[in-house]
């Protein structure tokens, strides 16, 4: 239930700002219909309402639990396999937790980045192609097969490998370098300071590749594909925008990355502090079970 909690805490924090960083990742270059992170935000509560920056927010909640319990598990095991906690080892099994739950993560930030870009400048009145998140895999299942419902699978497992391997490094490595033993000053806020900031630093490395996923999944919405392959949407969008397309939402991210990350530590933290025995808190500032399952990322980071 806590890592649930955790989770689902995070979740909410930061689909708004996911929202806002799909939206700008994704839009015509030609004719873009947003300037910036600020102008995005206020277009959507002004045109959608404020329900608009959770369009798809089904998606992650239903793919959580899936998620935390691959994530816990592979790197649980993966360190107790590896049998010392080091650094180098906490990036290894970080990385193999990343790689594995790429088959739950792509299709569900599939459908999430549809149901974002669905009836985008529209209050109400539009026809919608998807009712909801599982309709949307759906649809796409009887459209194109497997496939489609894996579109941008190898872009997805090229930024989660890294991408955990780096948050769990950071992690680790901020939270030696601060100190945080258990009877330690401001242990929480050095807790939450950590987790936000690995979060930070894991989007920081891979957010290139995340630009390039969320292209090639937005692609082919209305039957209509505009890129042939990986190489291809790298090739044009670096030929229309040039290199800067790599860091398009980037401001988005970065804010939605530290909050999503400090509400998963919060509410970790407070169900180790009234919900458990205080036997059965951390006995340390690394991360323990308790604290690393939750720390996804970078979802979603």
């Amino acid at each position: 239930m806590d890592h649930f909690s955790s989770g689902a805490a995070g979740v909410l924090v930061g689909h708004p700002f996911d929202t806002v960083k799909v939206r700008l990742q994704v839009q015509n270059a030609d004719k873009p219909v947003y300037r910036g992170t600020f102008h995005c935000f206020q277009s959507i509560i002004r045109q959608e309402s404020v329900f608009g920056l959770y369009k798809g927010i089904g998606s992650p909640m239903m793919g959580l639990t899936f998620i935390n319990a691959i994530v816990f598990g592979v790197q649980g095991n993966t360190m107790r396999w590896l049998g010392e906690d080091t650094p180098r080892n906490q990036f290894l099994a970080g990385a193999a937790a990343g790689a594995i739950q790429t088959v739950v993560c792509c299709p569900m930030e599939l459908a999430k980045t549809r149901m974002q870009m669905q009836g985008t400048g529209v209050k109400t009145g539009y026809k919608k192609m998807y009712k909801n998140s599982f309709d949307c895999l759906l649809r796409i299942y009887k459209q194109e097969g497997l496939r489609g419902v894996n579109r941008g699978m190898v872009t997805t497992l090229v930024r989660e490998t890294p991408a955990f391997g780096v948050y769990f490094l950071s992690y680790d490595l901020l939270t030696r370098s601060l100190g945080c033993e258990p009877d330690a000053r401001f242990l929480i806020p050095k807790l939450l300071f950590a987790g936000g900031m690995a979060g930070v630093i894991s989007w920081v490395c891979n957010y290139p590749v995340d630009v390039i996923k969320s292209r090639l999944q937005a692609d082919g919405v209305g039957g209509v594909n505009q890129y042939s392959s990986i190489a291809d949407c790298i090739r044009q969008s670096v030929r229309k925008e040039g290199y800067m397309v790599f860091t398009r939402g980037l401001t988005s991210t970065l804010l939605r990355a530290f909050p999503v990350n400090a509400a998963t530590f919060a509410t970790v933290t407070l169900f180790l502090m009234y919900a458990q025995p205080e036997n059965r808190g951390p006995k340390d500032c690394e991360p323990a079970p308790t604290q690393t399952e939750e720390q996804t990322r970078p979802t979603n980071l």
